[in-house]
């Protein structure tokens, strides 16, 4: 088959796993193995795609919610527990099936202290996911636990001890870090970010750098390049099996991501086409990984993450060396522009349609960060284990370099989050694609130069309408948050939202840069973590919530009462079981 046929392939098995048509699994299978004894492509590819659609049917019947019911026996972790608030929350495997499992309390402080891998013995209700979400769907995950005692625990299977020994090495080798450049350590080095402050989350989020915290083929290639003099002791077929188990160890040491599955998937291709002696093309590479993961999992094509590391790769495949060839400067600097720039353009559509846009910011973010995060990822698992082994004092030497390289990029997406460049939406990625076709096809240097200015013109767009826009005296965000403003007053209502990330990422999103009013309507530890981050964010005034709140230095106000804050007024109407109350301008007020 040719390079653009095996394309077809790949784009044949994604369309039937997100049909998922009741196809008889036979009729497919038979299909497919006519086509390939005839050696026709495509046939193959109509038989792939009603193989896949017949593949993810039965996977979807496999997601079968279960009646509420009590489970008592053994669980195997799958994933590492994520504490969130005043609970923890982990997915794991028992008799077959797939659970997302929450644990409160004392369970909770028990159940976070366990690893992917790890068994234990539970009690727990189960309740059903009616309907399951695409995302749960993903993960193969159709029912929810609720844990309600933990009688043992065992370190699970020896390649699971090997791989939590080796994070537990590399995350001990680092402690001399603070918290922020620990929990970015680890995400640099096999993607762990759970214990990631939410104003370091949306700080990555709004540079575009979330992508650095998630494992992904540079860094498969990375671990290569370690292994590489181990490895080329040893004749072909060596090099084959030494490759392929270390690639595989190092998918099970980040957790099998969807973007590492990706990524181990094309190297144990790639390694086996040099075994064979057959070269092959990045683009055939890519494709064949992607029909064959989606053919194995049909539910992959529902995960966000899989479908932005397909999309990414694909961009950088196609358009970087291209790009490269049609920039100008030092090769180095024209080489990180064309990767940046293609796989920017190639996750857009994806990333407006999931998230609501792209940050204008990641393009300049990414020139200056990405081209750090690697020698990180590399020196975690070289000097880091070692630093992991010896401990203090030779660990914090080790790692002097590694703190000052993950200070340079939180420092860089931390200013991506404030400078206020603004997001991308459909329009806009519109005339960007409009703008970068003509700066490429034009021949006449004024069209190319038009076309520059047109496309510089597009990407402003964002930050001025964020300046000059006049926004609405009264806003309810996506997280149900409430904004008001009035010349250069705000007030923010905090509600029943309970994400902080989801807070500051509405709060930024609407342009809001400081906060003098701060209303947290309940009081309780949700509005308290989200109080904490927003001052660290930016300026907050005063704080005011309900008798009996949990927030140090809040004021507790009562019902008819009344608080000025320049030209608005603020009067409680109740505060049993929250605050309930009513925002006017006193202008309108003098004028009644």
């Amino acid at each position: 088959m040719t390079d653009r046929q095996v394309v077809l392939l790949a784009c044949a098995a994604l369309i039937g796993a997100w049909w998922s048509a009741a196809v008889p699994l036979v009729f497919g299978v038979l299909l497919v193995g006519l086509a390939l004894a005839m050696r026709w492509p495509w046939l193959l590819v109509v038989a792939v795609l009603l193989l896949s659609s017949a593949l993810g049917a039965k996977a979807w019947a496999g997601l079968d919610p279960l009646e509420p019911a009590v489970f008592t026996g053994e669980v195997t972790l799958v994933s590492d527990p994520v504490p969130l608030g005043n609970g923890t929350r982990v997915l794991l495997r028992a008799g077959g099936r797939r659970y997302e499992a929450w644990a409160y309390g004392a369970l909770s402080r028990q159940l976070v202290q366990s690893l992917a891998g790890h068994r234990l013995y539970v009690v727990a209700s189960v309740r059903p996911m009616e309907p399951v979400p695409r995302y749960q769907a993903a993960r193969h995950v159709a029912n929810r636990m609720s844990i309600q005692e933990i009688s043992y625990q065992s370190s699970g299977s020896l390649p699971f001890r090997l791989a939590n020994w080796l994070r537990h090495t590399i995350s001990r080798g680092a402690l001399s870090l603070d918290s922020d450049r620990h929990s970015l350590f680890t995400g640099f080095s096999y993607g762990d970010d759970r214990y990631q402050s939410p104003v370091v989350s949306d700080d990555f989020r709004a540079a575009g750098l979330t992508h650095l915290l998630a494992v992904s083929g540079q860094n498969v290639a990375f671990v290569l390049i370690l292994a590489r003099p181990f490895i080329e002791r040893f004749d072909y077929r060596g090099r084959w099996v030494l490759t392929l188990g270390v690639i595989a160890f190092f998918a099970l040491v980040t957790r099998f991501e969807p973007s590492v599955l990706r990524a181990t998937v094309m190297a144990a291709i790639a390694a086996t086409a040099t075994l064979l002696g057959r070269e092959v093309s990045s683009r055939r590479v890519l494709a064949l990984a992607v029909t064959l993961l989606v053919l194995v999992d049909p539910l992959l094509v529902h995960s966000v993450a899989f479908r932005l590391s397909v999309a990414a790769s694909a961009g950088i495949i196609l358009w970087s060396p291209l790009l490269v060839e049609r920039l100008r400067g030092p090769r180095l600097l024209r080489e990180a522009m064309a990767v940046t720039v293609a796989a920017q353009l190639a996750v857009s559509p994806l990333l407006i349609t999931t998230f609501g846009g792209v940050p204008v910011a990641s393009l300049p973010a990414n020139l200056l960060a990405a081209p750090v995060a690697g020698p990180i990822m590399m020196w975690s698992l070289s000097a880091g284990v070692l630093a992991g082994v010896l401990g203090e004092p030779v660990a914090q030497v080790i790692h002097w370099p590694t703190g000052i390289a993950i200070g340079w990029i939180s420092g860089v997406a931390d200013w991506a989050a404030t400078v206020r460049f603004g997001e991308l939406s459909s329009p806009h990625l519109v005339g960007v694609v409009a703008g970068v076709v003509v700066w490429w096809v034009a021949r006449q240097r004024w069209l190319r130069a038009t076309a520059a200015v047109g496309l510089v013109t597009v990407l402003l767009l964002p930050a001025v309408a964020l300046r000059v826009v006049d926004p609405p005296l009264h806003a309810v965000l996506d997280s149900a948050v409430e904004v008001w403003r009035h010349h250069d007053l705000t007030l923010v209502l905090l509600g029943p939202n309970r994400s902080t990330e989801r807070l500051l990422q509405d709060l930024r999103r609407a342009g809001v840069q400081k906060v003098d009013l701060a209303i947290a309507d309940r009081g309780n530890r949700a509005q308290r973590d989200q109080v904490l981050a927003l001052k660290e964010r930016m300026r907050v005034g005063a704080v005011i919530a309900p008798p009996g709140h949990k927030i140090g230095g809040a004021i507790a106000v009562l019902v008819n009462q009344r608080i000025q804050v320049g030209s608005l007024q603020v009067e409680i109407t109740s505060h049993d079981p929250h605050l309930e109350l009513q925002v006017v301008m006193a202008s309108i007020l003098g004028a009644l």
